[in-house]
């Protein structure tokens, strides 16, 4: 069996993907949000709050012993108010790193720790985004914690490549750690953005154009390069990318 964990099922990118990996009978998923909203024979899920930081330090993932694969795929993240630093509420500041940032920090270190004596392939994925890479005004809090995400990607994949070079501690296969981009998507996201106020987004008319030019990708278009790109991890190019990459 195949066991996949994602973050953020009950709706968008993450919802597609849980559904379209359901399609497959050897495909188990446990979807983790505050909300459920898929029924399926092989669904489980895991209530949990993402902004909750004890909740999320008290989670615990489940030892499969007929897993050929296990899958943690950090889907979750929230944008949250569109303005410039200095009219930023600090809750939200706070909420924002924690949904983004901690959630998935803290899920990748319970991963690792809980299947590291697993045989099984054991994948990482970590939804980014391209304002990781580039500054957005009035976006500030979602750049930093993308390009955080990032980062962890690439020292937790330098982490595993240290470790590989010592036989002694190689008795397991390792991780492997992928941080994809999925490009603009169609989902709830998008609409905040078009929400913004002018003044606190120099770029809301951009996103009005790729809504109206029918530029936005479908969560379900999405899902499925997600899918095809994770069929061969041998084939991803590096550990941070863009679905863009693999057209």
């Amino acid at each position: 069996m195949n066991y996949y964990y994602i973050t953020g099922t009950s709706r968008g990118i993450g919802k597609a993907f849980a559904e379209h990996l359901l399609e497959n009978p050897s495909n188990r998923v446990i979807g983790i949000s505050r909300h459920r909203s898929i029924e399926h024979a092989n669904y489980k899920h895991s209530y949990l709050d993402l902004t909750d930081v004890n909740a999320i330090s008290g989670f615990k993932f489940e030892l499969h012993a007929n897993a050929k694969k296990v899958y943690l795929i950090n889907n979750a993240g929230v944008l949250g108010f569109i303005k410039p630093v200095g009219k930023l509420d600090a809750a939200t500041i706070i909420k924002n790193y924690t949904v983004n940032l901690i959630a998935p920090t803290v899920l990748t270190n319970a991963f690792i720790e809980c299947y590291d004596s697993t045989d099984a392939e054991k994948v990482i994925v970590n939804v980014s985004s391209g304002a990781g890479k580039n500054p957005i005004d009035g976006w500030a809090v979602y750049c930093a914690s993308k390009a955080g995400i990032d980062m962890l990607s690439r020292v937790v994949d330098s982490e595993q490549k240290i470790r590989a070079k010592k036989p002694q501690e190689n008795i397991h296969k390792g991780f492997h750690i992928f941080s994809i981009a999925p490009g603009v998507v169609n989902t709830g996201m998008q609409e905040e953005i078009r929400s913004a106020q002018k003044e606190d987004f120099s770029r809301l008319e951009d996103f009005i154009g790729y809504k109206v030019n029918n530029q936005l990708s479908e969560p379900e278009f999405v899902s499925k390069k997600y899918i095809n790109i994770l069929a061969n991890i041998n084939s991803i190019k590096d550990v941070l990318s863009s679905i863009k990459d693999y057209d």
